[in-house]
């Protein structure tokens, strides 16, 4: 191999070693036939789903009047989830997050004197409060949970 040929390889292996920029996380899946690159959402965007499922159940139950479910402690990492490498913790979101836990705790409050569905309701409207100052996105999704 001539010399030049051999620090050039030794420089694109050096260089591609070095590289700091972050792999977008994905799942490969195999079907027998194809290979599918699933983007993987990070622990937020996770924890985000998860709420959305609950209080879609949670609306089905408020609607008939009858809570049966607990306040889900899981909602606490809201606190600490990590976010997806765009986004991050600031202010805004720890003031509205501290808020949705405590608007979502009064759902389950039994001696409350406010309604159950505006109860929700307001819990609900905390989650679309907050995304309106960033990650719009969810916004059209979030408001089918509200309590008409």
């Amino acid at each position: 191999m001539p010399k030049s040929l051999y620090y050039i390889v030794l420089m694109a292996l050096i260089f591609s070693c070095n590289s700091t920029e972050k792999a977008e996380k994905t799942t490969t899946i195999v079907d027998g036939r194809e290979r599918y690159d699933v983007y993987q959402g990070s622990e937020m965007a996770n924890l985000m789903r998860g709420m959305h499922a609950f209080n879609l159940q949670l609306k089905k139950e408020v609607e008939s009047g009858k809570v049966t479910t607990e306040f889900p402690e899981e909602f606490l990492k809201i606190h600490t989830a990590e976010f997806s490498e765009s986004k991050s913790r600031n202010e805004t979101f720890d003031h509205y997050s501290g808020q949705f836990i405590e608007a979502q705790k009064l759902v389950f409050a039994e001696d409350s004197i406010v309604a159950l569905s505006e109860r929700y309701n307001s819990a609900i409207n905390l989650c679309i409060s907050c995304h309106q100052t960033e990650c719009t996105g969810p916004i059209p999704k979030i408001k089918k949970l509200l309590i008409k």
